[in-house]
């Protein structure tokens, strides 16, 4: 056997060769599951933009439902919103500091929100709610569960 340069010249070798390629084989399994489970969890994340406005006070009933109606018109036209979900304020703690609507988009990713963003019919929402509005507050946030 020792004629032969690549063969292995004793059991103590071949036992250490064939650990080697089991724990070899052991981290690429262990990376692929990994790399599974974590594509798994990213592409089971949604992201979350959370609007709330307060309106000015002279603002009517009849202005605020047109700017409603206006916000909920959206999804129909930019269809990179997965979802949507509005009410008003009914909590009754007191802390909604004159905030009253609040209004949840649904993006698959960042780059859907950047295209909502920027895209016409959302900027012609902004010029129907701009007049009415008094303060606005805006987070964004990956939601977990």
């Amino acid at each position: 056997m020792m004629n032969q340069p690549n063969a292995i010249c004793c059991p103590m070798a071949k036992k250490i060769f064939l650990g080697l390629a089991i724990i070899g084989g052991m981290v690429l399994a262990s990376s692929s599951q990994l790399r599974s489970v974590m594509a798994t969890s990213e592409s089971s994340k949604t992201l979350r933009h959370v609007v709330q406005f307060q309106f000015k006070a002279d603002s009517s009933a009849a202005d605020v439902q047109k700017v409603v109606d206006a916000f909920r018109a959206l999804p129909e036209k930019i269809s990179e919103v997965a979802d949507f979900e509005y009410g008003t304020n009914n909590s009754p703690e007191g802390l909604a500091d004159g905030f009253t609507h609040c209004f949840l988009i649904t993006f698959k990713s960042e780059d859907d929100r950047a295209v909502y963003i920027k895209h016409p019919d959302h900027q012609a929402f902004v010029s129907i709610l701009k007049p009415h509005l008094e303060k606005v507050q805006v987070i964004d946030f990956w939601s977990a569960k």
